[in-house]
């Protein structure tokens, strides 16, 4: 068998809940990894070797929820007894409680500043809360069933929530409404996230589906069909160019949102694959599962030429055949392409110069005006082509 030296590579496994993994997360240094569990306990996982986990005892019942904040200085947590925790990430694990929701708390998300936190329930409403003293802000209540997720947009302007009533909706944080709702699944929305840029959300399914959308024009961007079961679990690289989803038919799937297609698929959990998390930097990820195991993985295709990786998938093993790939729009993908690479260029060069970034956007401005040409000239010719093959088209022109 002949493995990439450009494919992901399970580095460590660490074992110590009693029950199903909920979520996973790691710290912005690099040296700790948070995850909750059913069995109600949050571990703290160092990186560092011969360092032991932490055990965190608090909540009455399951853990539903994990996220370390932007400064990597506390842990929040969303629990099955209706309650937030936030904790210190040391070996004390001293750590303030609040009474959150009515039901039973399914998601907690830092904003990008750190200053505020998002909360989603069964109650089926969504909380924004202060970080300093958990003062409450406001309540966001249109979903009619269980809200499963919610998360802010990177500049925090944003909230994206994903429910079992199959909606998933964005709101404006300050005006408090809801902008647009998206009901194309057929079944109950697990996890919705935004992308880097905050253009484009993605969202997994009770229906095995994965979905990108441009929230800028509400269009569905790309539908990927490569589970078997239900998708619990996504996460963005942070380059903006890769999808990872977690699902119950045990795999993990990397997803090249550039090309639109299926890049790999990881078989490492016995039996479902519930969360999946980047990185900050993109150079690992985490997955967790129904079998109590806490994977870590070095991403290792980031970092190699795009071509390279391109090439190297007649060679990997954990390829899926071309039949399971998802087909884009070729606008739609002309569109993402030009978007994406445009997007690494501005992020290769962003510290170097604020002129740059300038000619950039000139580049991008004088890019769309050409493929707005190039599309109206295939429409023209496609046109022409029509009517030289169809006598009555032309007669009645």
């Amino acid at each position: 068998l002949l493995f990439s030296q450009d494919d992901p590579t399970l580095e460590r496994h660490f074992k110590g809940h009693r029950d199903t993994i909920t979520s996973v997360d790691f710290n912005c240094n690099m040296k700790q990894i948070a995850t909750g569990s059913m069995d109600s306990c949050i571990m703290i996982w160092n990186l560092k070797p011969q360092m032991r986990a932490y055990r965190f005892v608090g909540h009455k019942d399951a853990v539903t929820s994990v996220q370390f904040s932007p400064s990597g200085h506390l842990v929040a947590s969303a629990s099955r007894d209706k309650t937030v925790r936030l904790w210190v990430p040391s070996v004390k694990g001293e750590s303030t409680v609040f009474r959150a929701h009515t039901g039973t708390v399914r998601s907690v998300n830092f904003s990008s500043d750190g200053q505020s936190l998002v909360t989603a329930s069964d109650d089926k409403t969504i909380k924004v809360w202060t970080v300093h003293r958990q003062k409450f802000l406001f309540s966001l209540s249109q979903h009619i069933n269980w809200v499963r997720c919610a998360k802010f947009s990177p500049d925090g302007r944003l909230i994206v929530s994903a429910s079992d009533d199959r909606t998933v909706k964005i709101w404006d944080k300050n005006s408090r409404e809801c902008i647009y709702s998206f009901c194309e699944h057929g079944g109950y929305v697990n996890y919705a996230d935004f992308h880097p840029s905050g253009t484009c959300i993605a969202a997994g399914s009770t229906d095995n589906t994965v979905k990108v959308w441009d929230i800028r024009t509400n269009k569905l961007l790309q539908h990927y069909q490569v589970h078997s079961a239900v998708v619990n679990s996504l996460s963005f690289h942070p380059s903006g160019n890769y999808l990872i989803t977690a699902s119950n038919d045990s795999t993990l799937k990397i997803l090249d949102l550039v090309e639109g297609r299926l890049l790999y698929t990881l078989h490492g959990h016995q039996g479902p694959a519930t969360c999946v998390a980047f990185s900050r930097t993109g150079d690992y990820f985490a997955s967790g599962g129904s079998d109590e195991q806490v994977m870590v993985w070095r991403t290792n295709f980031d970092s190699a030429d795009y071509g390279e990786v391109l090439r190297s998938q007649q060679k990997a093993t954990s390829m899926e055949p071309r039949g399971s790939t998802s087909h884009v729009p070729t606008q739609v993908k002309l569109t993402d392409i030009i978007f994406f690479a445009l997007n690494v260029q501005i992020i290769n060069v962003c510290f170097k110069s604020v002129s740059t970034v300038s000619v950039l956007e000139q580049r991008l401005t004088l890019t769309e005006n050409r493929l707005k040409d190039c599309i109206d000239n295939q429409r023209e010719i496609s046109f022409r082509l029509r009517c030289s093959t169809d006598p009555e088209s032309t007669a009645s022109h």
